[in-house]
């Protein structure tokens, strides 16, 4: 008769048990990020964007469009309470980010950081960012005070006469 030890009877129901819930840690986070996607606006790309840089950039205009001054915080990748400067960027892009189209230029490439331009088409602004990784090897962006540069509107051409 084959008798299999305590020991080994739970170190064979264990491993499916933790295996199972790393993978439902991992299926958690694809479903956040899939719910999020589907519940916002399309943000406009240009240039070329990781797919970790476009990610970062993508939850930059989702908590800006939610106004969730806690999930911009989060992103931060300088340490330090990123509230403040949080709630700058709500009170000064999110209404924008909620009801009109944000468009991300990307410049140069993006393995461990890139520089975006971010437009809001609502109240024509562009802010400078810098995504980049931060704690953790996860990325998020470098969150300062907002400085908003108005768009110049084009004027009527110049006449010659």
């Amino acid at each position: 008769m084959i008798t299999i030890s305590t020991r080994r009877r739970t170190a064979a129901l264990a491993v499916p048990l933790l295996l199972g819930a790393a993978l439902t840690g991992c299926a958690d986070k694809h479903l956040d990020y899939l719910t999020d996607y589907s519940d916002h606006r399309p943000l406009r790309v240009t240039g070329y964007p990781s797919t970790d840089s476009l990610e970062a950039v993508q939850k930059v205009a989702w908590r800006l469009a939610d106004g969730n001054v806690d999930g911009l915080a989060a992103l931060n990748t300088e340490g330090g309470d990123a509230r403040p400067a949080a709630r700058a960027w709500i009170k000064e892009y999110g209404k924008a980010a909620a009801r009109d189209e944000v468009t991300a230029d990307f410049y140069d490439e993006g393995s461990v950081r890139q520089a975006v331009a971010l437009h809001f088409t609502g109240p024509d602004r562009t802010q400078q960012v810098m995504v980049r990784i931060g704690p953790h090897d996860t990325w998020g962006i470098v969150l300062v005070n907002p400085e908003p540069k108005d768009v110049k509107k084009s004027g009527p051409a110049p006449t010659t006469g």
